[in-house]
């Protein structure tokens, strides 16, 4: 290879190379000079409501059953009735040779018949047994530190996830003493249900007790709140000469989704959302404000 075929490799060699370095110093200059606005969506402090719950779990269960026993030796002469009847409470449900009849204690449906007529049965034998779909409640776990919330005839929300509905509820009892299981306690509370058709024992349901309302407050997506390093609360907003800074804001509830802002911001203003993927440093900061929620 000659020594001017060298110098003009060399040379187109130099001339990308200063391409590039051009090229990667346009996108850096760029980027740095970005409109910092391009960073940040924008949200309006709103007005609304805001409810917070206690949260408990259980099944639907019917409030009574009765399963009817043999009391004695006995042989059964007639049944009165079949699966599926429905009784009203001191009906007969079935009668022996000797003239004693097996009374309905409670209004419900037959769901199980063990015997035939003429069976012989000895004491303690179980005879059918009868069910109030009419009347169902849920039987729910409450840990000892969530006792202080709840209290007989307290209202609740019941929500059936199958059915997707809420349902009226109402406590009714509180377990005065703990139940152990695997080592970990805890106590029961039963809670009525509104009569509803469409209701099946064994549903799960999640048990919603009123924790905090507030309503007419200024109100905040979660999303909109930043945290200095000592965990104080605050928002970005532009200033009166457009420019970004941070504002200090008091909080109050939250639901996980909005939340109460008490101070700093009203209904109306608009509040700055970082982007996902940018990050920033603590911007001018106006205001001094804590947390109190």
């Amino acid at each position: 290879m000659s020594a001017t075929k060298a110098k003009k490799k060399l040379r187109r060699r130099v001339i990308v190379i200063v391409v590039l370095v051009l090229l990667i110093g346009a996108a850096v200059t760029l980027f740095l000079l970005r409109p910092k606005d391009a960073a940040f969506t924008e949200e309006k402090a709103k007005s609304g409501d805001i409810t917070t719950y206690y949260s408990f779990s259980g099944n639907i269960e019917a409030k009574e059953r009765q399963s009817i026993l043999a009391d004695k030796v006995m042989q059964i002469k007639t049944l009165k009735v079949k699966e599926g009847d429905t009784v009203k409470k001191d009906d007969v449900l079935a009668e022996t040779t000797m003239g004693e009849k097996l009374l309905a204690k409670i209004g419900g449906e037959v769901t199980k018949i063990y015997v035939e007529e003429s069976a012989q049965l000895m004491a303690g034998v179980q005879v059918m047994d009868l069910v109030n779909y009419d009347d169902l409640q849920v039987t729910i776990k409450v840990d000892e530190y969530d006792l202080s919330t709840i209290q007989a005839g307290k209202a609740v929300t019941a929500t059936i996830n199958a059915l997707d509905k809420d349902v009226k509820g109402t406590v009714s009892k509180v377990s005065r003493e703990a139940v152990t299981l695997n080592g970990v306690s805890y106590f029961t509370a039963s809670v009525d249900l509104e009569k509803d058709a469409s209701l099946l024992v064994g549903m799960s349901v999640e048990v919603k007790l009123l924790n905090q309302e507030v309503k007419g407050v200024t109100t905040l997506s979660m999303k909109a709140l930043q945290f200095d390093n000592e965990n104080k609360p605050y928002v970005y907003v532009k200033n009166a000469e457009g420019k970004t800074e941070t504002k200090a804001v008091t909080v109050g509830i939250n639901d996980g989704i909005t939340v109460e802002i008490k101070d700093g911001v009203k209904a109306g203003d608009t509040v700055l959302l970082p982007k996902a993927g940018f990050s920033f440093p603590m911007m001018g900061r106006r205001g001094d404000s804590e947390d109190k929620g």
